[in-house]
């Protein structure tokens, strides 16, 4: 009888610990179902599509291709850029959870009215995390910025 609900228990442990390793826990940087993408973006800045990055606060979508699974937000800064995923970093993707910006102040998750501060990332309702930011390289004899991850 003992050996049967060892037998019975085995697959169930299995079953649950498979389950918990693919689950939506948090971890440092974003939810573990984060999508891992490669990002690659260049934008010349001189370009009348960028023009808002030329100030401070300035903003834009990015939407190209190996711009993530739902794109970038880039935004300027007193001290360069800041690069967004559009991706909610605080719960797993779904149709309703691509960032947005609202009133060129915060950027809101849809789904639960996360927010957060455009300029800075910093958290201001529900999440506890800021976005997911990538790194870039700005040369500004040539306005080239390059996105990368």
């Amino acid at each position: 009888m003992k050996r049967n609900i060892s037998i019975l228990l085995f697959p169930i442990l299995l079953i649950f610990s498979a389950l918990n390793l693919n689950s939506c826990s948090s971890r440092e940087e974003t939810v573990s179902c984060f999508p891992k993408i490669p990002i690659n973006v260049v934008l010349n800045l001189n370009l009348p599509a960028y023009y808002d990055l030329q100030n401070v606060n300035g903003w834009i979508y990015v939407n190209q291709q190996e711009s993530g699974t739902r794109g970038l937000i880039v935004v300027r800064t007193t001290n360069g850029f800041k690069v967004y995923d559009r991706n909610a970093p605080h719960i797993c993707p779904d149709n309703n959870t691509t960032l947005v910006v609202e009133n060129n102040i915060k950027v809101v998750c849809p789904k639960d009215n996360a927010t957060w501060i455009l300029i800075t990332g910093e958290p201001t309702n529900v999440a506890q995390i800021a976005p997911k930011t990538y790194r870039y390289n700005f040369d500004s004899t040539s306005g080239i910025l390059s996105i990368f991850d």
